[in-house]
């Protein structure tokens, strides 16, 4: 890549991530949290944030989707599961993965964590594109069929993906709280143990891979990437400008090729393609018109 490319690949990146930490503060304003060892439980915590955000972490005001959704799908509380599914299917209707790219606070620790120099970064590697699909099976199985078909007397589901697996609550709820009260120092067993030792493999993949979570994990941006194609919002490629360069596709580090597919369900739409193209021919905008693909 070439210095002009390289500077407005960084100057792009960063203008990104001024947005994804302004984003991350506004739904983790309840600083008091952090201060008392405490979570915020007022009414704003029933609504649902675009991105992972964990609910048990001290400064969030809202809650996360995907724990929201494991929490009632297993219950006869079918308004909220209404609820959660639609506005899912909302947001992933109108800006698709847009929403990993520039609104998830996981999002940006990992672009910062990437930025971490490292022996080795992996593009891609044998068994990337397989292993993109383990996403899907995650969203599937702990995400909707544990937690509805796994119920305890009352008929209430454990949000087995949040329990098991989530690096996130890890991160924003788990060890902030265990900290801050020394109460929570007793009740910690196995489990506790097992998901650090994912957060950890987390953070080191991330040093090497570009967003792993995102890519292999992640169960909100599985149920995003399916509307990808089909979102208001859409980027578009001008034939007629393209001089097939592959200067987008170089860029992508979700390994995806806007000349090819555009609207790729990989793709997180974080611009980068747009900033690079020397012919301006990669758009993005609410509907696709003329001759683009």
């Amino acid at each position: 890549m070439d210095k002009k490319k390289r500077t407005k690949k960084q100057t792009g990146e960063w203008s990104r991530h001024r947005i994804q930490a302004l984003w991350a503060l506004l739904t983790n304003s309840y600083l008091i949290g952090f201060v008392q060892g405490k979570i915020y439980k007022g009414r704003l915590k029933n609504l649902c944030v675009p991105g992972m955000n964990c609910y048990s972490c001290p400064g969030a005001v809202g809650a996360c989707p995907i724990g929201a959704m494991q929490a009632v799908i297993g219950s006869w509380n079918f308004k909220f599961a209404f609820y959660v599914a639609g506005f899912l299917v909302f947001i992933g209707a109108l800006v698709g993965r847009f929403v990993c790219g520039w609104l998830c606070p996981f999002g940006l620790i990992q672009d910062l964590l990437h930025k971490i120099p490292f022996p080795k970064k992996l593009k891609t590697f044998r068994g990337d594109k397989l292993l993109r699909k383990l996403k899907y099976v995650i969203l599937v199985v702990f995400v909707i069929l544990l937690p509805m078909f796994l119920v305890d007397v009352l008929g209430q589901g454990a949000p087995y993906f949040c329990k098991l697996i989530c690096p996130v609550g890890t991160l924003e709820g788990g060890i902030p709280l265990v900290l801050l009260n020394k109460s929570l120092h007793s009740a910690l067993g196995w489990l506790y143990a097992w998901k650090n030792v994912v957060l950890v493999a987390t953070i080191l993949l991330s040093m090497m891979i570009y967003r792993p979570f995102c890519k292999y994990i992640c169960p909100l941006g599985a149920i995003y990437s399916v509307f990808n194609p089909i979102s208001v919002l859409k980027y578009r490629v001008d034939e007629h400008k393209c001089i097939n360069c592959s200067a987008c596709s170089k860029v992508c580090s979700m390994g995806c090729n806007p000349v090819q597919n555009a609207n790729h369900p990989e793709c997180i739409r974080c611009g980068l393609c747009k900033k690079v193209c020397p012919t301006g021919a990669i758009s993005g905008g609410c509907f696709n018109k003329g001759n683009v693909h």
